[in-house]
Order: structure tokens, then sequence, then C-alpha cells
């Protein structure tokens, strides 16, 4: 019989970030079923600081049409919160890692700066997702409610998985905040992390044949006593 912790271990086995989905609908109880599930989250004084606004039909399609405007308009990119310092060691490792099994995957070659500009552009066309989720925290608190929500997107990313369902968590976006409250009217004590395209995945894309790779237990753990 297969243990709480072994199931838990293969749903988390079977996410992954969808870079290309089908462009079919999800029914609304299946997204607030995920949205219920993933508010189970803890959080810091159980502040439960996310709120999620979540698009539909021609709305998806409105905002995706806005943010390649703005991107292809030469829009000048500002997130809500700072970006990283660097990458630098093993963080740039794995980061070079999984963008070229990306480029691979999708026939991009080393040099091809307009094929892997163009790769770039599918963040912002959602990569065809019917439904993006935009994920806010309270701007009073800080750092601390950024790292609620984080657990809240990696919830909403399992909770999917488990009802069928396929996402790809997206910071490019949060670089493009200011459009983003104009577009959705979200106020400015409101901060933009980030967002979460999803839908079901395009099994026969390229852009899906790929998984990143995961840092050996050693990697991550050290024992003390």
């Amino acid at each position: 019989m297969m243990t709480d912790l072994a199931a838990f271990d293969a749903l988390m086995a079977q996410r992954f970030s969808c870079r290309a989905f089908r462009p079919d609908p999800l029914p609304d109880a299946v997204i607030a079923g995920i949205v219920r599930t993933a508010g189970r989250t803890p959080s810091w004084s159980n502040t439960q600081t996310w709120q999620v606004l979540i698009t539909r039909g021609a709305e998806t399609d409105r905002f995706r049409n806005a943010l390649l405007e703005e991107v292809r308009g030469g829009g000048t990119p500002a997130s809500d919160l700072p970006w990283p310092d660097g990458y630098s060691g093993i963080h740039q490792a794995r980061r070079r890692e999984v963008g070229w099994a990306l480029y691979e995957a999708v026939g991009v070659k080393k040099g091809d700066r307009e094929g892997a500009a163009r790769q770039g552009m599918e963040n912002f066309r959602l990569f065809g997702a019917p439904h993006v989720a935009i994920v806010t925290a309270g701007e009073e608190l800080g750092a601390w409610g950024a790292l609620d929500c984080g657990g809240f997107v990696t919830a909403f990313c399992l909770a999917a998985r488990a009802a069928g369902v396929d996402t790809i968590a997206q910071a490019a976006l949060a670089g493009y905040a200011p459009m983003i409250h104009r577009h959705f009217d979200i106020p400015r004590d409101r901060l933009v992390l980030c967002a979460i395209s999803f839908g079901h995945a395009d099994a026969d894309h390229p852009a899906n044949s790929f998984r990143a790779s995961r840092a050996a237990l050693d990697e991550i753990l050290e024992w003390r006593g």
C-alpha cells in the first residue's frame, strides 16, 4: 500500500513547468477547488496575505494581447519587489542547465539570439494557456508576506496537478507590474509577485518534452547531531 508520503512524492514528481498549453478552458468548479486547497497554506500569524486574480475566456486573450503589446512596444520593465542581485555558483549552473534543456527541446542553437528571444516571448503569450492567475501580497507585510505567497504558489501548482491541471509559475510577468496594476486595477498596496499560467498541457509540444533536474539530497540536507 502506498503511504501518504509516497503518494505526495509521486504527485511532486508529476508536476512540471508547462511551456505549451492546449486552448480548452477549465470548469470554474475545478479552478475554485484548486484555489480552495491552496488556501490551506500556512502563513505568518495566519495573515493569509495572498490574493489571486484569475482570467478566463476572452479576458485571458485581452490580457495576453495587452501584455505582448507592452513588451513589444519597449515598455520599461519594473517590478514591485527587487530582482535578485545576481546568479552565481550552483544557482547559475542550474539556471543555465534548464535554459539549455529548453532551447535544445525547441531547436534553438547556441548563439541563436533571435530564436532565444522568440522563445522568451512565449512567457508573455502565457504559453498559450487559457487561464492565468496573478498572485499578489499585502505590501505592509514585506518579505514575510512574499514568503507566505511562495507557499501558496507551490500549493496552487500541486493542487492543480492533483486535479489533472498543468501550470507554470512565471516571474517574467512580475517585471511588468505597473502594466498589470493598470490592466486589472490592482491597488498599489498589493504587490504583484508572479503569475501562474495554467490549463491542460499540449503533450506533443517539444517544449514539454524535458524535465528539470533536481539536486541530490546531500546538496540540500545538512545533518547536525
